[in-house]
């Protein structure tokens, strides 16, 4: 019995590990963007005029949709929605540090991109 207890245990703890083994923790450069708009804000910027890439993710994220984070023509759903930098750096080139784990990414950080 508790040979097979301690099998139980292991196999749990395998599992356990392999689950945080699959988010890798990378930087990457991109934008941040909202669900709505994701790659592009041209659509709504331009039925808008004089509405910026900022000013179109805010107000899409403030009518529902959700910041995602795009790069590289991919579109990422960031998993931690209340990160403080997600709105301060909407719709800007950013450096993005996180977990990433298929498409979705957990924000630890997040920096505006050098010019």
């Amino acid at each position: 019995m508790k040979s097979v207890f301690k099998a139980l245990i292991m196999t749990g703890l395998l599992a356990g590990l392999c689950s945080f083994a699959s988010a890798a923790s990378m930087t990457m450069s991109g934008t941040i963007s909202d669900s709505n708009c994701g790659v592009s804000h041209a659509k709504m910027t331009s039925a808008h005029a004089g509405m910026t890439d900022k000013a179109c993710a805010l107000a899409c994220v403030k009518n529902g949709a959700k910041y995602v984070f795009v790069s590289g023509g991919k579109v990422y759903t960031i998993a931690n929605q209340n990160l403080a930098d997600l709105a301060k750096n909407a719709g800007d080139a950013v450096s993005l540090t996180g977990d990433f784990s298929g498409e979705t990414v957990t924000v630890s950080k997040v920096m505006m991109a050098k010019k």
